[in-house]
C-alpha cells in the first residue's frame, strides 16, 4: 500500500516565519508564538503549548512593521509542536495586507 498524505488545503501555503500573538478568546489568554506558513485561508503557528482544537482565537502577525489581524479557529494540534488555524473572519483591508505579503518575492538566505 502506498503511504501518502492527501492535500486538503484549499489554498497554497507559503513559508513565512513571523512574530505572532494568539489570543484564546474564551479565556482571554495571550500567547506569543511564531508562524511557520501562511495561505489566504489559514496558517500554522509554532508553539510548544498549542491551544485546544476548536478554540476560537484572535491572531496578530507582524511583518515589515505592518500587522495582519484575523479571527481564526484551531483546526488541528500537533502536541509540543504547534497548531493549524483556519481564518474565520478577515476584513478586506487585512486580506489585502496578507495578499501583499504572499506575493512578495522569495528571498534566499
Amino acid at each position: 500500500m502506498t503511504d501518502f498524505t492527501e492535500e486538503r488545503r484549499s489554498a497554497p501555503r507559503r513559508a513565512m516565519v513571523l512574530d505572532a500573538e494568539v489570543v484564546d478568546i474564551p479565556l482571554g489568554a495571550k500567547f506569543n508564538a511564531r508562524s511557520a506558513d501562511f495561505s489566504r485561508t489559514g496558517c500554522y503557528i509554532d508553539t510548544l503549548n498549542p491551544i485546544s482544537e476548536g478554540t476560537e482565537v484572535r491572531l496578530r502577525v507582524t511583518h515589515h512593521a505592518e500587522n495582519f489581524v484575523a479571527s481564526a479557529r484551531i483546526v488541528y494540534v500537533s502536541p509540543g509542536m504547534g497548531m493549524g488555524l483556519t481564518f474565520t473572519n478577515v476584513e478586506d483591508q487585512q486580506m489585502a495586507c496578507l495578499d501583499r505579503w504572499l506575493s512578495e518575492p522569495l528571498k534566499e538566505y
